[in-house]
């Protein structure tokens, strides 16, 4: 079992920076890849990022490259997501999640463990 609880989601205005953490607990948090994905209204649950178990792979979905930045602190046991140059389509819950198996996917359903989700929103 893995519990994951996501913090730092907030308004800010366009252009403007947030950075979310995601805290792991429950397994050894060194042996498995980490993903964030986000959901807007209305819409699916899409990736965003991903990070292998080392830190030493990161994988970002087109739309963010440039502006985002995961990163893990296995010390911590702690996941990042800083984001820049934030836009008004950036807004969403956003979910962490962990891969148990893999070294870290777009694929939402390799995902064995969820958190429960931090809104972010972006005002233009």
């Amino acid at each position: 079992q893995v519990q994951l609880v996501e913090s730092g989601g907030g308004l800010v205005q366009a252009g403007g920076s947030l950075r979310l953490s995601c805290a792991a607990s429950g397994r050894t948090f060194s042996s498995y890849a980490m993903g964030w994905f986000r959901q807007a209204p209305g819409k699916e649950r899409d990736f965003v990022a991903a990070i292998s178990w080392s830190g030493s792979s990161t994988y970002y979905t087109d739309s963010v490259k440039g502006r985002f930045t995961i990163s893990r602190d296995n010390a911590k046991n702690t996941v990042y997501l800083q984001m820049n140059k934030l836009k008004p389509e950036d807004t969403a819950v956003y979910y962490c999640a962990a891969d148990l198996w893999g070294l870290g996917s777009n694929n939402r359903d390799v995902y064995d463990y969820w958190g429960k989700g931090t809104q972010v929103t972006v005002s233009s």
